[in-house]
């Protein structure tokens, strides 16, 4: 009789586990395998520039894209004839120099966003009209609430001033401002329940989520980012329209520029692609996807945390980069759109921009092409508003938005030509939009793990800029940055 060791049973235990493993093995080895340079894991903006700028720099690069598409939150929508209207990422504006230079690199012009006119708000049911032309821009002027609306902002822009944008959780006050929200920071520095209702017309749109949800020094770096190296950013050039981070739009759509960039990588870029794996080595990295095996010296990550955390890694991410991904997940942001053979709301003295404390709809915008036909006007569903939009059936979300529509422009509204939204949360490749979302104590505990590279592997993202962070600029700065960053590695 053999004589069974605890040596013995494990061995044989592996000698099972092989064996198990060996059709896996098999169909590994059947995976196609590519070697380049460098690969880029994501094909929106971030990742695209950051392909561009390898190129450039002399060396191969392979893009692995998830989607059965290039843009990541860069998606349109065509409308027939030619003309298209933006599902994502739509606005530029001054001081985003990076992104505006990249398109003119492609032949792409800007053209003013529709501004002529009057805004519209209803604030606890309240209707305000107003010219973004005088002192509160975009934000609407409504006597009740304008004397705490001025003293807040004026010192949301002061403190911001204390907040180092390439390291907001080195700030003198960072513990203390990543300790409370913006809503606790609101509720004591306001007294009105009526402007703390106003505080989600920026919050949803902007970060597609509620003031309780926002650490304040994320918010205090926001502010601080919507600049440049030249310029101090303000909550105004971030809010506005008019000199505001709204002011232009691209002509063609901001596909245009993702269509082109996607058109000059050509065979280098791979769609449908999803990286399950990164393994490194001493010689290089290996990316894996369920058909291909690349190897490669480098890699760049350039996908929003939240999905970045559900590759897996080995070895290891360290624990700081893990929490990370952890606890950076996705804002909310659904975006409603309705077209119209005419913007009739420009005839009736409208710009088309909306906002509204109580539909679901917190701000709207005139989404038409530049020559302005068809009309098209979108707004934005974010935080509470886009998970209780999620629950209504197809019939009521588009029921619901057009009334909403016509509380602000009349009933002409009600009477589109066609209606669509883009539910970003829904989107398999993306899980919510527009930006990575930093809650109280997110960015002191584990800020400083955003941009470190991991041995050989680079961060790029929206998420990861100094500049512009949640913005189109703000992910072909960080292209350029992690483009940079690997050519001085090889």
């Amino acid at each position: 009789m053999t004589k069974l060791t605890r040596r013995g049973v494990l061995g044989a235990g592996a000698a099972g586990a092989a064996a198990g493993l060996a059709p896996g093995a098999s169909a590994a080895a059947r995976k196609r395998t590519r070697r380049a340079d460098v690969v880029v894991v994501g094909a929106g903006l971030a990742g695209l520039t950051a392909a561009r700028g390898i190129r450039r720099g002399g060396k191969s690069v392979l893009v692995l894209e998830a989607a059965r598409r290039a843009g990541g939150r860069v998606w349109s929508h065509a409308l027939g004839g030619g003309e298209v209207s933006e599902r994502g990422g739509t606005f530029v504006g001054p001081t985003q120099d990076h992104v505006i230079d990249l398109a003119q690199a492609y032949g792409i012009d800007t053209f003013p966003t529709y501004n002529e006119g009057s805004n519209v708000a209803y604030i606890d049911g309240d209707r305000v009209e107003w010219s973004d032309t005088g002192p509160t821009g975009t934000a609407p002027p409504d006597p009740a609430i304008l004397p705490e609306l001025a003293a807040t902002v004026t010192l949301l822009n002061e403190m911001s001033k204390e907040v180092p944008v390439d390291a907001p959780w080195q700030a003198e006050q960072a513990l203390e401002y990543d300790g409370q929200t913006l809503e606790t920071w609101v509720e004591d520095n306001s007294t009105t329940q009526r402007y703390r209702n106003l505080v989600p017309l920026a919050t949803r749109p902007i970060f597609g989520t509620e003031p309780r949800d926002l650490s304040l020094l994320f918010v205090l770096f926001y502010i601080a980012a919507s600049g440049d190296e030249e310029h101090v950013g303000t909550f105004e050039r971030n809010f506005n329209t008019r000199e505001g981070a709204q002011m232009f739009r691209f002509e063609g759509s901001t596909s245009a520029l993702v269509e082109r960039m996607a058109r000059e990588l050509g065979r280098r870029l791979l769609l449908r692609q999803p990286v399950r794996r990164i393994v490194q080595g001493r010689g290089g990295v290996r990316v894996v996807t369920d058909k291909l095996s690349v190897r490669a010296k480098r890699v760049v990550v350039a996908v929003p945390p939240a999905l970045a955390g559900r590759i897996d890694y080995r070895p290891l991410l360290p624990f700081e980069r893990d929490q990370l991904t952890q606890r950076m997940g996705q804002g909310t942001l659904t975006k409603v759109s309705a077209s119209y053979e005419t913007p009739f709301w420009r005839d009736a003295g409208y710009t088309g921009t909306g906002l509204s404390t109580s539909g679901f709809v917190s701000a709207t915008f005139d989404g038409s092409p530049p020559d302005g036909g068809p009309g098209v006007v979108f707004g934005f569903v974010g935080g509470d508003k886009a998970r209780e939009y999620e629950r209504l059936s197809k019939g009521e979300r588009r029921s619901r938005i057009l009334a909403e529509f016509a509380q602000f422009w009349g009933a002409e509204a009600e009477r589109p030509l066609e209606f669509w939204d883009t539910r970003w949360p829904a989107q398999r490749w993306n899980r919510g939009g527009p930006v990575g979302i930093h809650g109280a104590g997110s960015l002191v505990a584990n800020g400083a793990a955003l941009r470190a590279p991991v041995g050989r592997i680079h961060w790029a993202g929206t998420e990861t800029s100094t500049y512009w962070n949640g913005y189109m600029d703000g992910a072909v700065r960080s292209g350029e940055r992690a483009a940079e960053e690997v050519l001085a590695e090889l």
